[in-house]
C-alpha cells in the first residue's frame, strides 16, 4: 500500500460511520453517536491535515473528501430533523446548500469543463460550524447539560454559515463560467 492513499482511506473510513452513526441517532443512542461522530469529524482533519503535509492527494481524494463531508452532514441534519432534535427548516437549508453546491459544480463541469478548486474559506467555517452544532445537539439529547442559548447560537451560526457559503460558491462558479466564456471568445 503507498502511503499516499492513506487520506482516501481515512475517506472510505468516514462514509462507512455514516450508517451506524445515523442508524445510532435514530434509535436514541446519542453518547455512542457521539463518540463515532467524533471519529468521523476527527478523521475529516487528520486527512486533510496528511493529503497538504506530504502531498498525499490523489484525484479520487479530491472526490471522495467532499463526498465523504456531504454524505456525513446531509445524513446527519436530515436524521436529526426526523427525530425531532433539529428543525426540519434548519437541515432544510444546510441539505439545500449541498444540493445547489453539487448542482452546480456538475452543470459548471459540463458545461464549462473541470472544475479546479479548493474549498473556500467560508465553506471551511460553514463545516466547522456544522460539525460544532451536530455535537453540541447530539450531546445535549445525551446529557441535558448545555445551556439553550449556546445550541441556539450555534443553530443560528449554521444558518448564516450555511446561506453566506452557499452564495460564495454560486458566485464563484459564475465568475469562473464568465471567464472561461471569455477565454472561449477571445475576449478580455
Amino acid at each position: 500500500m503507498k502511503m499516499a492513499t492513506v487520506p482516501n482511506l481515512i475517506c472510505l473510513l468516514r462514509i462507512a460511520l455514516t450508517f451506524p452513526i445515523v442508524i445510532w441517532l435514530a434509535e436514541g443512542r446519542y453518547a455512542q453517536t457521539l463518540v463515532l461522530f467524533a471519529v468521523a469529524a476527527a478523521s475529516d482533519i487528520l486527512d486533510g491535515y496528511l493529503a497538504k503535509t506530504f502531498g498525499w492527494t490523489s484525484e479520487l481524494g479530491k472526490v471522495l473528501d467532499p463526498l465523504a463531508d456531504k454524505l456525513l452532514l446531509v445524513s446527519v441534519f436530515i436524521t436529526l430533523a426526523v427525530i425531532g432534535l433539529v428543525p426540519v427548516w434548519l437541515a432544510g437549508i444546510a441539505v439545500l446548500r449541498d444540493v445547489v453546491i453539487s448542482v452546480g459544480a456538475w452543470v459548471y463541469k459540463r458545461l464549462f469543463g473541470p472544475l479546479e478548486g479548493r474549498p473556500t474559506i467560508p465553506s471551511k467555517i460553514n463545516t466547522l460550524v456544522q460539525l460544532t452544532f451536530v455535537i453540541a445537539v447530539v450531546w445535549q439529547a445525551a446529557f441535558h447539560d448545555l445551556p439553550a442559548w449556546l445550541v441556539t447560537g450555534l443553530g443560528a451560526g449554521v444558518l448564516v454559515t450555511t446561506v453566506v457559503s452557499g452564495v460564495d460558491y454560486v458566485q464563484t462558479y459564475i465568475r469562473r463560467a464568465i471567464a472561461v466564456s471569455r477565454a472561449r471568445r477571445g475576449v478580455s
